[in-house]
């Protein structure tokens, strides 16, 4: 997964880096010149902050250029402020609320946008959720995973999958405990419309690095146990705003990133 040569894959990041740089330089100063409000602006500007911050990361770590996914969570915020972190260049969103999600996957269905499911899931929401999303995030039940395989439209690819993995036990978080997995990996692994790509994990919070990257080597470690042949796991979901670093330092393939693009979130009804 990592390159042999650290120095070589130190100076393709740096590489990468550089150029992602002027290239989304210029897209925000395109939005400024476009007549786009002063938000509109700093949304992009802290769009190009993450995608230098996860740059930098790989380099730590001498992973390549690329390696790591951003999906931009976008739940609670508006469609525009969407179409404003598109035009700028990202394309994966992630939203935890069904009919909040519904509305903004009809408002731009003119626009190229591969949507991510990683709210709780509920089995009275499984069919929308397979009909609308590409990905789902937060398998916990294999209930849940059944209804989905059923209800994903035939003229569809399969629903890319992650088991959301419980690594602390709390009882407010979702997710599977560790032992667990293995059997619910089997389960949806035979299932037709679904393609298991992978774990996901929200570590309890923490400040410090040593200890979020402990939880991230947790599920770095379970999924290198369980990867096989049949089965790769090619996708570590793990990583957010105040720790994506560390996720990525341990593997993470995917980070999912809102409040460092947005700005904090506003919650009501949804």
């Amino acid at each position: 997964m990592f390159p042999r040569d650290p120095v070589a894959a130190k100076s393709r990041s740096h590489r990468h880096v550089h150029r992602t740089h002027n290239v989304e330089a210029t897209v925000v100063e395109d939005l400024h010149a476009s007549g786009s409000t002063v938000m509109d602006g700093e949304i992009a500007q802290r769009l190009v902050a993450v995608r230098e911050r996860i740059g930098r990361a790989e380099q730590a770590a001498g992973r390549p250029a690329g390696s790591v996914r951003l999906l931009t969570v976008s739940k609670t915020h508006e469609a525009a402020l969407i179409r404003t972190v598109w035009a700028a260049g990202q394309r994966d969103f992630g939203e935890s609320y069904l009919r909040e999600a519904l509305e903004k996957i009809e408002a731009l269905r003119d626009l190229a946008i591969e949507w991510h499911f990683i709210g709780r899931l509920q089995g009275n929401k499984t069919r929308a959720v397979a009909e609308a999303f590409a990905w789902v995030h937060s398998l916990s039940d294999a209930r849940h995973a059944e209804r989905l395989s059923e209800q994903r439209p035939a003229n569809l690819p399969p629903l890319n999958l992650c088991i959301q993995v419980n690594l602390s036990d709390e009882p407010n978080k979702g997710g599977v405990t560790v032992e667990a997995v293995p059997d619910l990996l089997e389960q949806c692994r035979v299932l037709p419309r679904l393609r298991v790509r992978g774990l996901m994990a929200i570590p309890a919070p923490t400040v410090d690095p040593l200890l979020q990257r402990r939880s991230f080597a947790q599920l770095r470690h379970l999924r290198d146990r369980l990867a096989r042949a049949d089965l790769p796991l090619d996708t570590l979901s793990m990583g957010m705003s105040d720790d994506l670093e560390a996720a990525i330092a341990e593997g993470a393939t995917l980070v999912r990133i809102g409040t460092a693009i947005f700005g904090s979130r506003i919650y009501g009804e949804h």
